[in-house]
């Protein structure tokens, strides 16, 4: 073997790294065309600058299906690695749409399996950047082993680190069930786009006329289906949302979220917040003005904004803890429970109660929303779920009831039955079986209509059944609600709990896991 020096090796090596790292300028060009940025690009952007460190950059496929062994697809589509995130560590893989389209083979699915099982071992969170056509279908059958070991990992990952998905492009077929398995799924309009079958298999099997994104853009997951809970106009802003979000979340199960410096009094007081909310329950609000009074410089993000917007989660701080809110709004439906806003609501409450995020619930709900469709549909089923999310959930739960708090609604939106460490009312809170109208016609219906005047009997009893039961103070006779407290002082009662609730043990029977009604 003839001897080599070392500079003729540093040499070769540089070469190798050069053919895989600097991506042709006409491939990189065609994605700069559509909008998009290519897979080192996003990397770069997501990232602390300098420190992502990639793994398996000179892995490649084996196939020799269909003349594949004369196609070199570089780092096999995908760049895999780790990096930082405001100085946390995190893992990332970013699909290269350049590249065989980004299609998924054995070795593209060894490489972001090796980097699920380290983010794993270690305790930080997987972000992955999708960007891709599906299965490559050349190598057949080991395709679909690949996206097995991804879903598979997923899932055992789920709950113990947070998981990311960034939706770039195309994400077809199998390809989106890793998405679906993960916590969060950001998306950017116009240009991401997740489907099952494409227009084309659509047209064949069906005769239906669809385009890519009626059927599966960010806005339609965003809005229609709840698959994307994140959407924005750039892949920038995207990211920065990316960031934004892991600013809140501890890095595994195992550690509390971060604790920031916010400058804002925890014991603020606000007298804005009894102008916000009307003591007449049938004038609405928007209750995203009350969650941006009690978080800490009224800095809330959102998830799920457009899916089921009849209620409202997301993420805040208080006295620079992170809390999840979850709040019903009385701008759309009236604030009640439905399907879709049970199932959101039920997924947030799971995910904040699996990585120590504890939760803040604000009430002003008439009840589930009745109907044959909703009834057809398993509102039974659905609204169960968020039963049972709130009473799995052993982070601290406080609940403020606001305004309206009527019968099954009432216990569903997290009432002191349902494990509720400090449950507080607003002088103007009702907390009822249901409504005074409908509890007269309900009660009185003999005497009402024996009346001389129904009306005016109507209008007595109402006004009598109102004093008796529309208040906070009923259920707080009973020990239902610890304290009734004026608007202005909700903040300190929630910054004040929340400091007591940190040493918060909750002891549950041993079992594998529960059996939640899905």
């Amino acid at each position: 073997m003839t001897e080599r020096t070392m500079q003729e090796l540093v040499r070769e090596l540089e070469d190798w790294k050069s053919a895989i790292i600097d991506a042709p300028g006409a491939r990189a060009k065609k994605q700069h065309e559509k909008g998009k940025l290519t897979a080192r690009e996003r990397i770069d952007m997501l990232l602390d600058p300098d420190s992502f460190v990639e793994f398996d950059a000179f892995m490649a496929h084996r196939c020799s299906n269909f003349g594949m062994e004369k196609t070199e697809i570089p780092s096999d589509a995908v760049v895999t690695g780790y990096g930082a995130v405001d100085a946390r560590p995190v893992f990332v893989f970013s699909q290269d749409f350049t590249l065989s389209g980004g299609s998924l083979g054995e070795a593209h699915a060894q490489k972001i399996v090796k980097m699920q099982e380290m983010a794993v071992k270690i305790g930080a969170p997987m972000i992955g950047i999708n960007d891709s056509g599906g299965a490559r279908i050349q190598e057949g059958v080991d395709s679909l082993h690949g996206y097995g070991m991804i879903f598979f990992r997923n899932t055992r990952a789920s709950g113990v680190i947070p998981q990311i998905s960034v939706i770039l492009g195309p994400c077809a077929g199998g390809a989106v069930y890793s998405p679906a398995i993960t916590d969060f799924v950001f998306m950017v309009d116009k240009v991401s786009s997740m489907y099952i079958t494409g227009p084309q298999v659509i047209k064949s099997v069906t005769g239906e006329d669809v385009g890519v994104e009626e059927l599966g853009g960010a806005m339609v997951h965003n809005s229609v289906s709840g698959n994307g809970h994140f959407i924005y106009d750039s892949e920038q802003e995207c990211f920065a949302g990316v960031r934004r979000l892991l600013s809140f979340l501890p890095a595994n199960n195992l550690e509390d979220p971060p604790v920031t410096e916010t400058g804002d009094d925890p014991g603020r007081i606000d007298f804005e917040l009894r102008d916000l909310v009307s003591t007449n329950t049938k004038v609405p609000y928007n209750i995203k003005d009350v969650i941006l009074h009690l978080v800490d410089n009224q800095d809330f993000l959102e998830v799920h904004q457009y899916f089921a917007p009849n209620i409202v989660v997301g993420f805040g701080r208080i006295g620079g803890q992170t809390i999840g809110v979850i709040g019903n709004q009385p701008l759309v439906l009236a604030g009640c429970l439905d399907i879709n806003a049970s199932d959101k609501a039920s997924r947030f409450i799971r995910f904040c109660d699996a990585f120590n995020v504890p939760l803040l619930t604000l009430v002003d709900c008439p009840g589930y929303l009745p109907g044959k469709t909703q009834e057809h549909g398993g509102i039974i089923r659905h609204g169960a779920k968020l039963l049972f999310a709130y009473a799995e959930a052993t982070v601290p739960k406080l609940t403020v009831t606001l305004r309206k708090s009527y019968g099954g609604a009432s216990v569903a939106m997290c009432n002191k039955d349902l494990g509720c460490d400090l449950a507080i009312a607003w002088p103007q809170a009702e907390i009822a079986v249901m409504g005074s109208a409908g509890a007269i016609n309900i009660i009185f219906r003999k005497e009402l209509d024996g009346a001389a005047d129904p009306v005016k009997r109507h209008e007595e009893l109402t006004a009598n059944y109102e004093k008796m039961f529309s208040n906070p103070y009923e259920a707080a006779k009973r020990g239902y609600i610890d304290a009734v407290v004026v608007p202005e002082e909700t903040r300190g009662r929630i910054a004040s709990a929340l400091a007591l609730l940190r040493t918060k043990r909750e002891v549950v029977p041993s079992k594998k896991h529960g059996n939640i009604p899905l």
